[in-house]
């Protein structure tokens, strides 16, 4: 009696953990790789989880070599392999594309293959991906004609004139990949069409644009992604599409969501430590012994780096992906014979229980098993407007310099004066390099990012795009229960409270301040970078978004601004309104082409901001000073571009020539002088901000001379170039050693005593030769020997 119900018991266990809702149940898993050392470490990884996980069935590797490749390649007992002809480069046209074997592996697989005669369920993975556990494809909601895949939300192409050019169905167009999970059937019916409009889209090289396609690059990089788009759209796939199955390293799983697949498509880090694949193209790491890539960080010295309990689990999914393929490494290497690895810390810990039950075979949430809307578009939710209780936060970007420490000092004594609810985060991208010599921790309170002002891929010199790079790293990687986000430039200074309530936000509804000049939203530029040119709002500076908007729309963002920036070609001051013809103003199209794709409508306010040096509307309380433009009054001026290189922080009482008294504005009408009002009170809170920061400091007493506060025993000197106002203490600027000046002062007093005394010595020879002289010219000598006696005595 017992023995029978336990195997009642076990066969009800084995039906949850995923053996099938309905027969048959036979899976296969297949990936396509081509003949170098980049994808064989990479197959180790993969192969290695693919045990470690539970996976059932077999796997196989597609594997796309030349007859030149083969002649040398030493990984062919990597993994169990079916062979491909290659078509990187195409028989037909001769055109130089990899990634088109994919397809074409699958398609040469279903053809000539034993195993895709006895399947039922196939699930297709891309080579650099570390498998966390089983992906059973009933248990992932996968029926016949109702495949599962992971969200690529980037395949713009299936809204716009891309979809309607390479299908017939464009409405079914799914924005798919990296994890597919089919039914044979539909893989059959998908797999030809799949290469065919792989080709169609390659050689439709007049709509490669990145506007169009989505691919960074502009060069069709992307064609088998949107091949397998069309074609599935083409056969009437619809898919059901999961964001939560799949994760990058780098990022954070959402709350009560377990990825059971990392894909490590981009470089992630913890602490100092990084890893970036393309770091690795061409290494041969599988075939020398007992090398590994360089270890991270200890789970226990992560969380004593990280308190946010959510943040260390993004962290752990960092160490898990790359201790996996370390000790996938460490198991190949034994296998080719290598020696024994000399014992080490790191490998007693990848051979440890505490590593196996870390990497255990994870099974799905209720959350990890949610599937997105039809069409991509969320459920409409009723409109909650803010009131005084809605949470805020506060962000400003920054970078590593000190141009940018005297800006935080402002924004941050202006912040703590305004009244604005919620705190505040200074966003500092920094590199390495900038990190090591940075002083200015101190100044904020600081979530650091890595710095994309060289951009990692295309090596382009843009420090503005550090901006929507920043914002979308802080979303990734802290938890805030904030509802709405307020966004500042660093050069602003706050006069009050900026609340969604007060300027009307709403959820599909921010704020922000007009910019006209971005002409660029009212030509071919909008046209070009965005589907829906008409929700082009020419607007920047000061932004109020709800937390879900900017959650969707901070990738746009930083896309728009990469896509923008790479199109050199409408780069033009009479297309953009950029003066510096330079592309230097990408970022803000950025923003407004991001949200013009979101359709995201903004209430546009011109009472929350104000140019220091423009004339105030009668009546407005501007709620912030951005002084990106230089001001004056009267003689006294001021251009943020001059502090470029001052350091005004880190230098005690270092501060800003001092604007005029109030009692000095220009009353000729009252216009003029509320604008030199303005532009006095923006001068005098940068000062006062200076010396309270200086205070903090403790950098001692201060004086005052008539422009400026200096140190003691510090003269006032006059910049190069500057007018008369612009006086700043020599301390700020680079000095003569004082050394030196004390060197000089030494020899010029020797000098001066030497000259005396051999003056004195030749009066006294004069004196003795002429003793015999007349008491006339006795008197004369004595008169002389006594200047001689005073200066001595001098």
């Amino acid at each position: 009696m017992m023995a029978g119900l336990l195997a009642v018991v076990v066969g009800l266990c084995l039906i949850n953990i995923g053996w099938g809702l309905e027969p048959p149940y036979r899976i296969h898993t297949l990936f396509s790789v081509e003949c170098q050392n980049y994808f064989d470490w990479q197959t180790v990884g993969l192969v290695h989880s693919f045990r470690k996980s539970g996976q059932p069935g077999p796997i196989t590797r597609l594997l796309s070599c030349t007859d030149e490749e083969k002649k040398n390649y030493r990984g062919m007992e990597l993994a169990p392999t079916f062979e491909v002809p290659s078509m990187s480069k195409h028989p037909r046209t001769g055109d130089w594309y990899p990634a088109i074997n994919k397809p074409a592996g699958v398609v040469h697989w279903l053809k000539n293959s034993k195993d895709a005669q006895n399947v039922d369920w196939v699930v297709i993975l891309d080579a650099d991906m570390i498998i966390r556990g089983p992906i059973l494809p009933w248990d992932i909601g996968a029926e016949k004609g109702r495949p599962v895949a992971a969200y690529y939300g980037y395949l713009v192409g299936c809204d716009n004139i891309l979809a309607k050019l390479h299908t017939k169905n464009p409405e079914l167009c799914d924005k798919v990949g990296g994890l597919l999970a089919m039914h044979i059937d539909d893989l059959r019916a998908l797999a030809p069409m799949w290469l065919s409009k792989t080709e169609e889209v390659r050689e439709d090289t007049a709509h490669w644009s990145t506007n169009i396609t989505g691919d960074i690059y502009g060069k069709g990089w992307i064609s088998e992604m949107y091949g397998y788009s069309f074609g599935a759209a083409e056969v009437g796939l619809r898919h059901k599409i999961n964001d939560n199955l799949m994760i990058y390293p780098g990022y954070i799983p959402r709350e009560g969501v377990e990825p059971i697949l990392m894909h490590y498509g981009l470089p992630f880090s913890v602490g100092n430590w990084s890893f970036s694949k393309l770091q690795h193209h061409e290494d041969n790491i599988v075939y020398d012994c007992n090398r590994l890539f360089p270890e991270p960080p200890f789970p226990r010295e992560v969380k004593a780096m990280e308190p946010d309990k959510q943040k260390v689990r993004g962290l752990f999914l960092n160490l898990e992906c790359i201790n996996t393929l370390n000790q996938g490494l460490i198991l190949q290497h034994a296998t080719f014979g290598c020696p024994k690895p000399k014992w080490s810390k790191y490998l007693s810990f990848l051979k440890s229980k505490n590593f196996a039950e870390l990497t255990r075979p994870k099974g799905l949430t209720p959350k990890s098993l949610h599937i997105m809307e039809p069409q991509h578009i969320p459920k409409k939710e009723p409109e909650n407007l803010p009131t005084e209780s809605t949470k805020i936060h506060t962000l400003f970007s920054t970078e590593c310099s000190t141009y940018f420490d005297w800006q935080t000092v402002g924004l941050m004594h202006s912040f703590g004066q305004s009244g604005q609810p919620g705190n505040i985060t200074r966003l500092l991208s920094c590199t390495e390099e900038d990190l090591r010599n940075y002083k200015g921790h101190d100044l904020a309170p600081t979530h650091y990012v890595p710095s994309m002002s060289r951009h990692p891929l295309t090596g382009d010199w843009y420090p503005a795009i550090n901006k929507p790079a920043a914002v979308l790293h802080w979303l990734n990687h802290v938890q805030t229960d904030a509802e709405y986000i307020v966004i500042l430039d660093a050069d602003m200074i706050m006069r009050g409270p900026i609340t969604p309530w007060e300027f009307k936000a709403s959820k599909g509804k921010p704020v922000s301040t007009p910019y006209d000049y971005l002409i660029g939203c009212d030509n071919e530029l909008a046209k070009l970078h965005t589907s829906h040119p008409e929700a082009c709002d020419k607007v920047g500076g000061v932004i109020i978004m709800h937390i879900d908007d900017l959650t969707k729309f901070a990738l746009l963002w930083l896309h728009k601004t990469e896509e923008v920036r790479a199109d050199t070609a409408h780069w033009g001051t009479n297309i953009t309104g950029d003066v510096y013809n330079s592309g230097w103003i990408s970022e803000m199209y950025g923003y407004s082409f991001g949200a013009a794709e979101l359709k995201l409508k903004h209430v546009i306010s011109r009472e929350i901001m104000i140019y220091p040096g423009y004339a105030p509307e009668a009546g407005i309380n501007y709620r912030v000073f951005h002084y990106g433009l230089d001001f004056s009054v009267g003689n006294w001026s001021f251009d943020k571009a001059n502090w470029r290189e001052v350091d005004l922080v880190n230098n005690c009482w270092a501060k800003f020539p001092d604007p005029p008294e109030t009692s000095e504005a220009d009353r000729t009408n009252d216009e003029v002088y509320q604008r030199d009002l303005l532009s006095i009170e923006c001068g005098k809170t940068l000062n006062e901000a200076l010396r309270l920061h200086h205070e903090r400091r403790n950098c001692g007493e201060m004086m005052t001379t008539s422009s400026s506060l200096v140190p003691p025993d510090v003269e006032v000197v006059k910049l190069e170039g500057s007018n008369e106002s612009e006086m700043v203490a020599d301390s700020v600027l680079p000095a003569e050693s004082s050394q030196t000046f004390l060197d000089f002062r030494f020899w010029m007093i020797f000098l001066w005593a030497v000259s005396v005394l051999g003056f004195g010595l030749v009066l006294m020879v004069i004196v003795r030769g002429k003793g015999q002289k007349k008491r006339g010219k006795k008197r004369s000598v004595t008169s002389r020997v006594e200047f001689k006696e005073s200066l001595g005595s001098r």
